[in-house]
């Protein structure tokens, strides 16, 4: 009887613990005064913010990301780079040599603390590198707030990766995570991750932040420019105002973002326009030849917001700038830092296509990029192929605007230096082995998606995931979770292949027989991946006829896609190799059959696929 007693109480306690713990997200509000000395590369910081911690947990401790700290020799960075060689990020080394480790003295990046108060209280603190781990006064209870003030100053660091001074194209300041910001807290605890040049992840925060720089400085931002008549560029009637130093005071507002990113530069020029029923654009950037495609592709970007927001959901602030900075493109709060000269109108239109989508896909939809970056970087690079290949059409019809994403797929595979889709952001022992995993299959995920619950069914999932998670951090299993309900299919299988393991799919025609009033085909499933299956027969007349194979797993089937109606034959179950079936066309009446005309299946070897009759 205690036992039974006991297991009572356990069962009890154990449902109530599992329901304790309702979705919750962190919020911050900073205010800082920032003091730049231009001519040094540095500047002066003073912070308050007020951290709000919605979790049900008691907070004795907080951990800062200090950015800055990275750059110099013999970081974490920096051991990162020389141990990965030729093949790490190759804006990170040069000839397999880290940058890094030649930064000069004077140009380290560096974010040094003054010191840290809780609601008055001196704290003590411990720097960690890029890390900053914060012992509190007095414990953060559930569903209260507590106040952080902290005067810092840093050195903007010789520009190498994202952030910096004296970019490649002279812009002088690029100034992003340039601040010490606090870190994520969560069901699965702080994200306190070492910064060693790849993603990010943060709470959302409201953003008052005053920049005193020289006059002659003319800055690009995320966020409001509340005082546009004092200051340089973006008022035709300003009267720029100054102190006594010479230094004009830039107050920006930004609401609901997680990170607040800016760049500096005496050349700048800024253009505006605005996107019918979207958002207010500014281009903040250094005019010239080469930057001349910046004007042409107004009328682009105009209509690749109207493409967003009909597509996956509504852009939900007010503006968004393109600033010319960084060291390639960075996406940030309402801005993106991008560089500026192009050698096509294709190549910077795609490069901001990119980046705005990060809007969707990392910012509204705020996915932890550390831990799961294909969650962002792919579904950001499937917007930007779909967009893309809707502002730029091909001059020659394709099956579907992703061939070229699966092809490069294939032929990476086939080097063998794949890895797992699951793995941390910075852990990944190789740099192309990252992009694959991140960009590549994330974007597959999707194409891979569709082609099992159908496209239609595809974007119903897109548009939900969106309206549920916009503004939150949703994590795969939220998107996995929506993408079951709306087709009814039972997709883990699929989302465990696809992400934690580095199988492929492999699929082939093994054997044709003809007969008087039919054909049988027999499939083989020669890869690691089952998925289910679309057969077609183009017939003599140039007709197409369909047939779905599914795969039992799913539990339900497709039922309908745009590339045409199709016949549902009987389930290939998972553990069978082989699949023999028959159809109503004789041999004289057949063109070509075969897999996946539609070529969306990421098939490793389609030559296979394909039987031409003659």
């Amino acid at each position: 009887m205690k036992r039974l007693y006991s297991l009572i109480l356990l069962t009890f306690f154990g449902f109530v613990s599992a329901q304790q713990y309702p979705y919750y997200q962190q919020y911050a509000k900073y205010k800082m005064d920032i003091d730049v000395d231009a001519p040094n590369f540095t500047y002066q910081g003073k912070q308050t913010l007020t951290y709000t911690n919605n979790s049900p947990d008691e907070l004795k401790v907080v951990y800062f990301h200090l950015y800055w700290n990275a750059f110099k020799a013999g970081s974490m960075m920096d051991q990162r780079v020389q141990s990965q060689g030729i093949n790490g990020d190759s804006r990170l080394q040069q000839n397999g040599i880290s940058r890094l480790a030649s930064i000069p003295k004077e140009e380290e990046g560096a974010q040094n603390i003054k010191w840290i108060k809780q609601n008055g209280k001196t704290l003590k603190f411990e720097i960690q590198e890029t890390i900053m781990k914060v012992q509190l006064a007095e414990p953060i209870k559930p569903n209260s707030s507590t106040t952080f003030t902290m005067i810092w100053d840093a050195v903007v660091p010789k520009q190498i990766r994202r952030a910096g001074r004296n970019n490649r194209e002279g812009v002088d300041m690029t100034m992003t995570q340039w601040y010490p910001k606090i870190a994520e807290y969560d069901y699965d605890g702080w994200h306190a991750f070492d910064y060693i040049g790849r993603e990010f992840h943060a709470p959302f925060a409201d953003f008052d932040i005053n920049i005193k720089i020289d006059k002659d400085y003319v800055i690009g931002a995320g966020g409001t420019l509340l005082n546009q008549n004092d200051v340089k560029g973006y008022s035709q009637s300003a009267n720029v105002k100054t102190d006594a130093n010479g230094k004009a005071t830039w107050k920006w507002q930004a609401k609901n973002l997680l990170d607040f990113a800016w760049a500096a530069d005496k050349d700048f020029s800024v253009e505006t326009f605005t996107v019918l029923d979207g958002p207010q654009i500014y281009y903040v950037y250094q005019k010239s030849e080469k930057t001349k495609f910046w004007e042409e592709s107004k009328p682009l970007i105009t209509k690749y917001f109207q493409i967003m927001n009909a597509t996956f959901g509504r852009y939900a602030y007010p503006s968004y700038s393109f600033v010319q900075g960084g060291d390639g493109g960075m996406e940030y709060g309402m801005t993106t830092m991008i560089l500026g000269e192009a050698k096509t109108l294709e190549g910077l239109v795609g490069l901001m296509v990119h980046e705005g989508n990060h809007s969707w896909f990392q910012q509204m939809l705020a996915t932890n990029e550390s831990t799961k970056p294909w969650l962002d970087e792919g579904f950001t690079s499937y917007a930007e192929t779909l967009v893309m290949h809707q502002l730029f059409p091909p001059a020659e019809p394709v099956a579907n605007p992703f061939v070229g994403t699966i092809n490069s797929y294939t032929k990476f595979v086939k080097t063998g230096k794949e890895e797992p889709a699951s793995w941390l952001a910075d852990h990944h022992d190789d740099g192309r082995a990252y992009s694959v995993a991140s960009y590549t299959k994330g974007e597959l995920y999707l194409v891979q998606l569709g082609y099992i619950v159908g496209e239609q069914t595809l974007s119903l999932i897109m548009k939900e995931y969106f309206n549920q998670w916009k503004m939150k951090h949703p994590t795969d299993r939220d998107f996995l979770h929506i993408a079951q309900k709306i087709s009814g299919m039972d997709l883990k299988w699929f989302n465990n292949y696809w992400i934690n393991t580095t199988k492929t799919i492999d699929y082939a025609v093994k054997n044709v027989e003809y007969g008087d009033g039919a054909t049988t085909v027999t499939l083989v499933n020669k890869g690691g991946v089952p998925m289910p299956v679309d057969f077609s027969v183009l017939t003599k007349d140039k007709k197409v006829v369909n047939y779905q194979i599914p795969v039992n797993m799913t539990r339900e089937w497709k039922k309908k896609d745009i590339y045409g109606n199709f016949t549902t034959l009987n389930y290939w179950p998972w553990t069978q190799k082989e699949y023999k079936f028959t159809i109503p066309f004789t041999k004289a009446e057949i063109s070509a059959l075969g897999i996946d005309f539609s070529q969306r299946m990421a098939d490793v070897n389609p030559a296979d696929n394909i039987v031409e009759v003659r």
